[in-house]
């Protein structure tokens, strides 16, 4: 089992914690970490974008000239696709890029991404984090403590309204709850902070 650092809010090791190895210490799945990625960037996005096709321009009812005799190209319609300011041809329409992945897949890449983390030292886990008061200087005091100047993502064990708001206002920095985490948040911040409550809830659902 994979054993890391505790520590406390002031950035002091007040012990060790031992993680669950099926969770925190798993061989790394790198293909299934980026199939979680892709579904995730699909399913974000929009598909709004929308061109309009030769029957949905406006004008071009009436044939530009005769069919025979002017020594031009024949021509039904100046809203045809050749035209200026014509209908576009097989082009965009509004569609859901959004998929579902096998569950299994979804918590190996979960793990697989968890895993990495405790591998390249860069999970911490808190013993307690919690404020009296909502301020964005006590979260900046405990990330100088903990030595942590780059983007993370803080993951508590439920609702803290003094916790979120403290840090929402801090550039790189996201709070999580255990059922919010995703492979795509973990990745893209440089390190994951957790707290003890938390690391509890995630070897409870995911073990």
């Amino acid at each position: 089992m994979p054993k890391v650092d505790l520590y406390n809010m002031k950035g002091e090791t007040v012990g060790d914690i031992e993680l669950n190895d099926n969770i925190f210490g798993v061989e790394v799945n790198a293909n299934a970490v980026h199939l979680a990625v892709q579904n995730q960037l699909a399913n974000k996005r929009q598909g709004t974008q929308s061109t309009k096709t030769k029957s949905e321009v406006r004008g071009g009812g009436i044939k530009p000239w005769r069919q025979k005799g002017t020594g031009r190209a024949r021509q039904g319609s100046i809203r045809s696709a050749q035209w200026i300011k014509g209908g576009i041809v097989l082009g965009p329409k509004p569609r859901s890029y959004s998929y579902t992945l096998p569950k299994k897949l979804k918590r190996l890449a979960l793990k697989s991404a968890l895993s990495s983390k405790v591998s390249e030292n860069e999970l911490m886990v808190l013993d307690t984090l919690n404020f009296d008061s909502i301020k964005t200087k006590q979260m900046v005091n405990v990330l100088s403590s903990l030595k942590v100047d780059s983007s993370v993502l803080i993951v508590i064990d439920g609702k803290n309204d003094a916790v979120e708001k403290s840090a929402r206002n801090i550039p790189g920095v996201k709070t999580a709850f255990v059922n919010t985490i995703n492979v795509f948040d973990i990745l893209k911040h440089e390190k994951f902070i957790i707290t003890r409550d938390a690391v509890a809830k995630v070897e409870e659902v995911y073990a």
